[in-house]
């Protein structure tokens, strides 16, 4: 462990060693705690935009769409499927956060050492999401089932993790893993190489240091950093992010991935796969903040 002495302050404190396991593990508990309940937060935007990106004339706005669904099912509607987010989250936010601090030690320490630091931020992202989406995708093809089909395929994590493997075996749960991969891993890319680049052009452009603004004003700056990073985010991704819901609502059994991919842009055209942007731009903005 490492030690920091503090003169005339009684003893010496005792922190984390930087890039120890105790440091990875901390890393990833701050994933989960990042990641599980901030995803579950915004699960009514989540179940808006998968059920749009499915049906683009389901619901006329996102506001009439939210008032139908509280009309109909009360608030626990509104936050249909927040289960299986809550707890793909939280497993893919621990393995993101932990093997990115580990991704980036090994590339950046280790293996390519002086290497330019965002090419290490980008290869360490993208190898750390690969990962971490192993572990969401399963939660993530239940949670697309059970918001975008009506009547509900499953009204629970547990009835829909037992009604796809009875069926399809544990295969059915990653049907969606490759888009996943095409929207997540761009996604993670873009989010730990922008934010901090956007964060300093806005300081650059105040024209004063960071340590000059109070704690408010800085919390301003990092609200309006992760946005920006967020739109990139959310634009560069929101392809895959349709092409998942579609794929785990609409592949037929036995049905390639990339067969079934053909399928649904025949049917649905580029235009289509724009469906639910200004829902998720305004997710992914909030997400991007929060974490």
């Amino acid at each position: 462990m490492s030690v920091t002495k503090m003169e005339g302050r009684g003893p010496a404190k005792k922190g984390i060693e930087l890039y120890s396991p105790t440091y990875f593990g901390a890393c990833a508990l701050g994933g989960v705690i990042a990641c599980g309940p901030t995803h579950t937060a915004v699960t009514p935007l989540d179940l808006v935009k998968c059920r749009r990106q499915v049906d683009p004339n389901i619901y006329k706005s996102n506001l009439q769409a939210w008032s139908t669904i509280y009309r109909s099912e009360g608030l626990r509607g509104v936050f249909f499927g927040w289960s299986p987010t809550f707890v793909g989250y939280c497993f893919q936010g621990g393995g993101k956060y932990g093997f990115y601090e580990g991704f980036k030690y090994l590339y950046g320490d280790r293996l390519f050492p002086g290497m330019n630091k965002t090419v290490v931020y980008l290869g360490a992202s993208a190898s750390a999401e690969f990962l971490a989406d192993i572990a969401l995708c399963p939660f993530e093809a239940i949670k697309v089932r059970m918001q975008t089909t009506l009547p509900p395929f499953a009204s629970s994590l547990r009835e829909g993790w037992t009604k796809v493997v009875s069926k399809e075996g544990y295969s059915g749960l990653y049907k969606g893993l490759v888009p996943l991969w095409g929207r997540q891993i761009p996604y993670t890319m873009v989010k730990f190489a922008t934010f901090e680049t956007t964060v300093a052009q806005i300081y650059k452009t105040l024209g004063k240091p960071k340590e000059t603004y109070s704690t408010l004003q800085q919390t301003g700056v990092s609200f309006l950093g992760g946005y920006i990073a967020g739109i990139g985010c959310a634009v560069i991704s929101h392809p895959a992010d349709v092409m998942v819901s579609k794929l785990n609502a609409d592949r037929q059994p036995g049905e390639s991935a990339g067969k079934a991919m053909s399928r649904i842009y025949g049917n649905i055209g580029f235009k289509g796969l724009w469906n639910g942007l200004p829902v998720r731009i305004l997710m992914i903005g909030t997400l991007t903040v929060c974490t």
